[in-house]
């Protein structure tokens, strides 16, 4: 089974030193009946990073991303925050411990405006007896606070919060998940294929995005089959195979093929320069 990296000096670096996890796996076991999906999936993710999650099908990424963001409950190992161990039964619970999963088919609802959706489930009421008693929305605070956020990522393509999402483009919609779940995720922010199904120009748009939830102090892990988008934004690259992590790659250090071949299994990871490999690589 693959163990957490307790080298301090091979650690990701921060001001004061050596950097911990904010986000750990350890050991995750899920099994479906006859099948095990996780067999022992180890996984951090450091404070400042993009940590891209590559795997054939049937590797057990989705999985893995379902145990982090609270959609499944895995039958044996850990999940840490910030070093403590958390249980996460429900997608809410992993909400509370401050992970924000933007998933693929975006959970967006295109007949409400924008400032809804964003605040979809923590609607804002109004102060005093209307809110408390009467249960009314404070829609203009929504929409000042919808229009801050997305300002603040700096996604100039949508002007109007009262707009509705309908009449977004896929790239504008992604870009409403995602100041979405970087509102309100203070430790970890997990995109699935958030460029998938898009054209050229959206998905760059969508690469900045990334870069800039990043930039802002969230970590984010980022799921995706598509090579030249990882090895462009991704910090550290985790390869998952056969249900568990068979290496951590740097992109600066090795090529997209030498990544593709260790996730097929045709390379074997101890075969690489140890420029490739990243902290926890085996």
């Amino acid at each position: 089974m693959n163990q957490p990296s307790t080298d301090a000096a091979a650690r990701p670096t921060g001001p004061t030193g050596p950097a911990e996890p904010i986000l750990q796996a350890v050991g995750l076991v899920k099994r479906y009946g006859s099948v095990t999906a996780l067999a022992g999936a180890d996984l951090e993710l450091y404070p400042g990073e993009i940590l891209a999650v590559i795997g054939d099908n049937g590797a057990g990424k989705s999985s893995l991303i379902k145990a982090l963001s609270g959609a499944v409950v895995p039958d044996a190992g850990q999940i840490l925050v910030e070093g403590r161990p958390v249980r996460l039964p429900t997608p809410i619970a992993a909400r509370e411990a401050g992970i924000e999963t933007v998933h693929q088919s975006l959970a967006v609802s295109p007949s409400l405006d924008i400032a809804t959706n964003l605040f979809l489930g923590r609607e804002l009421r109004r102060p005093g007896v209307l809110g408390s008693v009467f249960r009314m929305l404070d829609r203009a605070r929504m929409r000042s606070e919808a229009a801050r956020h997305l300002s603040e990522l700096g996604i100039t393509t949508i002007q109007n919060p009262n707009q509705a999402v309908e009449t977004l483009s896929g790239g504008q919609r992604q870009a409403v998940a995602v100041a979405r779940a970087a509102a309100f995720g203070n430790k970890v922010v997990i995109m699935d294929e958030p460029t998938a199904a898009l054209g050229v120009r959206e998905s760059r748009a969508v690469l900045d995005l990334i870069l800039k939830v990043r930039d802002s102090g969230l970590p984010v892990i980022l799921i995706s089959h598509n090579m030249p988008h990882v090895f462009e934004v991704a910090d550290r690259v985790h390869v998952q195979r056969l249900g568990r992590r068979i290496a951590t790659l740097a992109p600066s250090g090795c090529s997209m093929s030498d990544a593709v071949a260790v996730m097929t299994g045709a390379l074997d990871p101890a075969e690489l320069p140890e420029e490739a490999l990243a902290p926890g690589a085996l």
